[in-house]
């Protein structure tokens, strides 16, 4: 099997007023990698002051991590949830990545690149990554603008950046702004050979190289905060390990299932 791999920038989650929680798709796929029992090179960026604590997060986890010290402030969220549908408000900005941080993840690796924001991991960056490894993007780092504030999604950012792409993981709203919304042929049409929008506890949308299948699931009434992250490390974890891209699906949207069940037990 190939080597896998989590890159992103790890945040600061306050949802609900609940206390500050450490996020970021290192953390929440972090989580599902423990469940699956697979291994992965996890690299998680933050700002200096923040580093032991993420650190002792990922020792909680029970999983070996990279925690880099980049810029002067770790990205933090507000989010408050009504069932599935959130809005969150953006109160501090991380630090883009830069084509001298690609030196840590290994070649040859199926890499999840878990941007939260525009420009996490600008064009040049990606393309980077690209040589040597396939890629899995998640499409916040697409649609959400970097900006303070309430989080704004539009599809403003460098297109070009989807030719390096192999597999595309998109909430609805994030096609909606990507594609006009979740009609196959325009998910096709971004160029990424495979394109999964996700529904929360509800399922998935896979469109493989123009051909789509629903994956569906049965509701579950919890805080989804993180099921798109969990789904995204499950998803590769399946595919490097040979299954189709429906079969990765049903995989990871059961993970996503237990997970969530798990939280209100």
């Amino acid at each position: 099997m190939p080597p896998l791999a989590l890159v992103g920038n790890l945040s600061f989650d306050l949802v609900d007023g609940r206390p500050p929680q450490i996020g970021g798709a290192p953390i929440h796929c972090g989580r599902a990698l423990r469940m699956l029992d697979a291994r992965a090179t996890v690299i998680g960026r933050c700002a200096e002051q923040d580093v032991e604590g993420f650190r002792k997060g990922f020792a909680t986890l029970g999983l070996p991590a990279k925690v880099v010290a980049a810029g002067p402030a770790t990205t933090t969220f507000t989010f408050t949830y009504d069932g599935d549908h959130r809005t969150g408000e953006i109160t501090a900005l991380g630090t883009p990545w830069t084509r001298a941080d690609v030196r840590l993840v290994p070649r040859g690796a199926w890499v999840h690149v878990g941007a939260l924001l525009e420009d996490d991991f600008p064009s040049s960056v990606i393309a980077a990554l690209a040589r040597d490894r396939r890629l899995s993007f998640d499409g916040q780092g697409l649609t959400r603008r970097r900006e303070l504030g309430p989080l704004r999604l539009e599809a403003g950012a460098d297109r070009g950046a989807l030719q390096h792409i192999s597999i595309l993981k998109l909430a609805v709203e994030e096609a909606e702004a990507l594609a006009g919304g979740i009609e196959p042929r325009a998910l096709a049409a971004l160029g990424p050979p495979e394109v999964l929008v996700t529904f929360g506890s509800d399922g998935s949308l896979v469109v493989e190289r123009g051909h789509a299948t629903e994956v569906r699931a049965r509701h579950v009434d919890a805080d989804p905060t993180g099921s798109g992250d969990a789904f995204a490390a499950a998803y590769l974890v399946s595919r490097s390990r040979g299954h189709s891209a429906v079969a990765a699906a049903r995989r990871a949207t059961t993970l996503v299932g237990d997970m969530l069940r798990a939280r209100i037990r």
